[in-house]
């Protein structure tokens, strides 16, 4: 029997010839969690115009250079300028123009000298023929000039920068109204067992209900991915043979989980498809047995099948080490973006499997202490109390012992909490 892989290897072998997807024009209501194919430049300056940062009035700042409490400045108000509007009017010595927050500062004046700072009460009021300002305002006080943030022309965002809600806004804020982007990759997940029985219904004796579909349908949706299709087959090869034939029609993706043992009925290894997969051993634990491969859909796309074990927690482990890079490469990223590290301190002893790389979960105490989730440990079935963990500490392969202080990588599935 041929060596087990080390984890990197077979990432990189999953990864091999997996290109981005093809980039479309979209909306940016669509663009959140996607990444950019192309440079965006900045089709408007921001501000695009020299705007008010207060509400209050503009002035000339030398006309208030001496202005205090026991010094009040008077000043003629000759107009107003709420935001989204326009004025001919131009601001001479002596004399002011109301301005609203964001409005376009009107012509001659060269600082705006806030509402607070004068004699006129903040809120709705008539437009006053005159106010005593009480405080001085230097040159360009409360005044964004137009450009300042960027340029027209200035870059906004790079090539294959993942979009967050800011970028977006950026986006937006220059001219822009679509993106060219990367769409959501689109996942088929199939768990395969004729022991698994729809979560909510009724168990018959060597029953389990389906707890790795739902789960993989909602680790795709956190990882920015769309889940398209989920489906569940017994372990009749051509069963899962008609399933396959199904999800490659629309996905981008195909996730099995189940099967790839040396089981008798292991259904992926006995179906036509195993012919286009390649079956390997990882040095890990949980997800030791592990297969992959590329299908052709109908459409001639080149669909990558990653084939996960059956335990739940081997798929919930194997989803972070291999599915979430994958996922990353298809969606035009570096394969470890968004993949998170904490570095902690085991607060109890625990035993790791000798030459096997664990992948053991963990929740997080106070003062970066992690103990793991279960009394069993990494146990690949203990999908019950795997909500409780905030992440996988990972353990290297020649370490069989861990001891409360010795500190530990995590591989972080959530926020710290």
């Amino acid at each position: 029997m041929s060596t087990p892989m080390s984890v990197e290897q077979y990432r990189d072998l999953i990864l091999q010839d997996v290109a981005a997807l093809p980039s479309a024009q979209l909306p940016l209501a669509q663009c959140l969690g996607l990444t950019t194919t192309a440079t965006v430049t900045a089709h408007v300056a921001v501000p695009p115009f020299t705007n008010s940062a207060m509400d209050g009035f503009a002035v000339h700042a030398e006309d208030v250079a001496s202005a205090s409490p026991d010094n009040p400045i008077r000043l003629q108000v000759i107009g107003e300028v709420p935001a989204g509007a326009v004025s001919d009017e131009w601001v001479g010595n002596g004399q002011a123009v109301r301005v609203m927050t964001g409005a376009a500062v009107p012509g001659g004046a060269n600082a705006v000298v806030p509402v607070e700072q004068t004699d006129q009460q903040p809120g709705a009021a008539p437009l006053p023929d005159e106010i005593r300002v009480n405080a001085a305002v230097g040159e360009r006080a409360n005044i964004r000039l137009a450009g300042e943030d960027l340029a027209e022309g200035d870059l906004v965002l790079a090539a294959g920068v993942l979009l967050d809600a800011t970028s977006v806004a950026a986006a937006a804020a220059t001219g822009h109204g679509t993106l060219s982007v990367i769409g959501k990759p689109r996942v088929a997940i199939i768990a395969t067992g004729s022991e698994l029985v729809a979560p909510g219904q009724p168990l018959d004796r060597g029953q389990i209900h389906d707890s790795n579909s739902i789960m993989l349908f909602g680790l795709a949706q956190e990882a920015g991915a769309n889940p398209v299709s989920v489906s569940r087959c017994s372990d009749t090869p051509a069963e899962l043979d008609q399933a396959i034939a199904e999800a490659v029609r629309t996905a981008d993706v195909v996730i099995t989980t189940g099967g790839v043992s040396v089981g008798t009925h292991d259904v992926v290894k006995n179906s036509a498809l195993a012919d286009v997969l390649s079956f390997v051993r990882v040095a890990m634990q949980p997800g030791k047995p592990q297969g992959h491969g590329v299908l052709t859909s109908p459409d001639g796309r080149r669909v990558p099948i990653v084939t996960l074990p059956g335990n739940p927690v081997s798929v919930f482990v194997s989803w972070h080490c291999f599915v979430v890079p994958l996922l990353n490469r298809l969606a035009g990223r570096d394969a470890e973006t968004a993949i998170r590290w904490a570095r902690a301190v085991a607060g109890q002893d625990w035993r790791s499997p000798a030459g096997r790389r664990q992948y053991i979960p963990v929740a997080r105490l106070d003062n970066d202490l992690v103990v793991p989730t279960h009394r069993l440990g990494s146990g690949s079935h203990l999908i019950a109390s795997l909500h409780l963990a905030d992440g996988l500490a990972v353990i290297p392969a020649d370490v069989d012992q861990v001891t409360a202080g010795d500190r530990v990588d995590v591989l972080m599935t959530r926020c710290w909490r």
